[in-house]
């Protein structure tokens, strides 16, 4: 049974770095969360190493700019590692081709952005569907609408052959108090149509390994052992800790805060109860980053 806790600082001496997630944790996608950010700063202050790992759909780049309007400051991380990245490198290595339809959101056409560190890159050109070799998706066209609404354009996808990178497996996300589908959600529809989808964000292992990557590059690399991985998706943050081996906390005000009965902590009976229907248990559990 996971143990519920009260603040980082409680388990954090036997980590050397965290693998935060972000929307959720850090941030609720408009504004950042205050405790969260002195929760991260605290944990450098002692010696650990912090990398935000998130499923943003672009690059890690992108993402830092984004945090500055959020109000999430940079001295409270080392480095970020997105699933944007690990799928664009897939993409420039040539996964689904070399015509690709495009389907997400205007500001993620960074996506398609060079990408320096991928030797001899295959040269992408954003087509129409009918003459695409695959499909990027970094989320459906309305974040509102049901993923249903592109069913039609995925259906000839799938008539066509066509592989799905789904650059962010989460199946929703709140952005302050509303819900949104996110890429997950239309990859899990193609692959349920008998498509197949591609994906590289949490809990799939490109993205660990990334992140691992991006902590060799600025010396901190730690043992699994010896990181935390933080995060509200049971499906994505807890099943991808549990996946790689590593200890994972829980922050049920999240995604589960209905589920887990979570004021400013959880209902112990609640988050048990819950838990006992899920296919994984983090380590530790919490209401919120603090």
């Amino acid at each position: 049974m996971t143990r519920i806790v009260s603040s980082l600082a409680e388990i954090a001496a036997p980590y050397d770095a965290l693998l935060v997630d972000l929307w959720g944790c850090v941030h609720n996608g408009v504004t950042a969360f205050p405790e969260a950010v002195e929760a991260l700063r605290a944990y450098k202050a002692s010696g650990g190493t912090v990398c935000l790992l998130t499923n943003a759909p672009r690059s890690r780049h992108e993402t830092a700019k984004q945090l500055v309007t959020f109000g999430v400051p940079e001295d409270c991380y080392d480095t970020i590692t997105t699933s944007g990245d690990a799928a664009r490198a897939a993409m420039f290595t040539g996964a689904v081709g070399d015509k690709v339809w495009f389907m997400g959101a205007p500001q993620d056409l960074t996506f398609f952005d060079p990408l320096h560190v991928i030797e001899d890159p295959v040269q992408i050109e954003r087509v129409e569907l009918e003459d695409a070799t695959g499909i990027v998706c970094t989320g459906p066209f309305d974040p509102h609408a049901d993923p249903e609404a592109v069913k039609p354009q995925l259906m000839l996808a799938k008539q066509n052959g066509l592989k799905l990178i789904c650059a962010n497996p989460d199946i929703v996300v709140d952005r302050g108090d509303s819900r949104e589908w996110c890429a997950g959600a239309v990859a899990k529809l193609y692959t349920e149509m008998g498509g197949e989808s591609l994906y590289f964000g949490k809990p799939h292992p490109p993205i660990y390994d990334l992140a691992r990557r991006r902590l060799s590059e600025i010396g901190k690399l730690a043992s699994d052992d010896r990181i935390l991985a933080i995060g509200d998706g049971i499906l994505t943050d807890i099943a991808g800790a549990q996946g790689e081996g590593i200890d994972s906390l829980f922050i049920t005000g999240g995604l589960a805060r209905e589920e887990t009965k979570t004021d400013t902590d959880p209902d112990e009976a609640a988050l048990r109860d819950w838990l006992a229907t899920q296919d994984y248990s983090p380590t530790y559990s919490i209401g919120a980053l603090r």
